[in-house]
């Protein structure tokens, strides 16, 4: 039986570990804050991030060595802009063979790297020993037991394999991918597209004005993803399109619910209040999204303004108007 350690006790990382554990993997959950570990150990629940929800017998620790001690497989499940200084504390303890799995989705501020990159610089881990999994995953949702299908990304394909034994279920189905690129890209830019289709709708806009943003959010995804290596394929398949599509339209997406916020009128400080302190991803990483299609001559029209809206304090009405005045051009 393979043995999972997973590093974060959020939704998400809650989520997948019921996941894990239901697959059949024998799982260990490491929270930062020992309320939280403690409340996982002894009710199997996560009030904090996931109310409601009942977990298998999963063991819990606030204590990172005794969470890695014997792990096959070290699931990262924390905020992207935090990895990597997690990372350098962790590393010690990381066993020399194991598979690292990021559930992250995020470019890192400053340096650009995708997650996996950062993973293999402060590790130093061969490429091929770094998995991505993605794809549409709202936590909520695979908690209770919905049917959703991922994509597990990584360079060795008998790794890819190893992980999707350890996660598939009767309800969750894993799909393997030899892209990390694409996987990688197109989860962090979806975020940054779902904050765009959470403003439209925050504005009162409809149905057409989603379509036309996911569409041509897509667009931007896939010109990026091809600029740095990836497989226009992948961002067509459930790394792109459909967890595009998941975070862009539901009301359990923390990225369009933030967005949904600030496209009614509210402020920052109004929008992360509503999504209860937790982190929409899309907020931090459409600034580096951003840097990196301009360190590689990409248009992204709608990461820029969203961008603008989130940090330079341009009025969502405003920046509209900028994007629908733009010069009119063959698809």
């Amino acid at each position: 039986m393979a043995r999972a350690a997973v590093l974060g006790a959020g939704s998400w990382g809650t989520a997948f570990a019921k996941v894990l554990a239901d697959a059949g993997t024998d799982v260990v959950m490491w929270a930062r804050r020992p309320e939280v570990a403690e409340t996982l150990a002894s009710d199997h629940r996560n009030p904090f991030y996931l109310p409601g929800v009942q977990l298998p017998p999963i063991a819990a620790t606030d204590n990172y060595t005794a969470a890695l001690d014997g792990a096959d497989i070290v699931v990262l499940a924390v905020p992207s802009q935090s990895l990597r200084a997690n990372l350098e504390t962790w590393k010690p303890a990381i066993g020399a063979d194991v598979t690292l799995l990021s559930l992250i989705k995020g470019i890192e501020t400053g340096t650009l790297l995708r997650m996996s990159q950062v993973i293999a610089e402060v590790t130093g881990a061969e490429t091929g020993r770094i998995a991505v999994l993605t794809g549409p995953n709202l936590a909520k949702e695979l908690a209770a037991g919905q049917p959703a299908a991922t994509v597990i990304g990584c360079t060795d394909a008998d790794r890819a394999v190893a992980v999707q034994q350890a996660c598939a279920t009767g309800y969750f189905r894993p799909y393997t991918n030899t892209d990390v690129i694409g996987c990688e890209i197109g989860g962090a830019c979806k975020n940054v597209i779902a904050l765009a289709c959470g403003i439209a709708s925050g504005m009162g806009l409809g149905d057409n004005s989603i379509a036309g943003l996911i569409t041509r959010g897509l667009a931007e995804i896939i010109r990026l993803g091809v600029a740095l290596g990836a497989e226009p394929t992948t961002l067509a398949g459930l790394a792109g399109v459909g967890d595009l599509v998941a975070t862009c339209t539901s009301p359990l997406s923390r990225n369009r619910s933030f967005g949904q916020v600030l496209g009614a009128g509210g402020s920052m400080q109004a929008a992360q209040e509503a999504t209860h302190g937790q982190v929409a991803e899309g907020v931090k990483s459409c600034t580096s999204v951003r840097a990196l299609a301009a360190a590689h001559d990409v248009e992204m029209p709608l990461t820029n303004a969203v961008h603008q809206v989130c940090h330079e304090g341009l009025a969502v009405r405003e920046a509209v108007d900028n994007l629908l005045g733009r010069r009119i051009k063959p698809e």
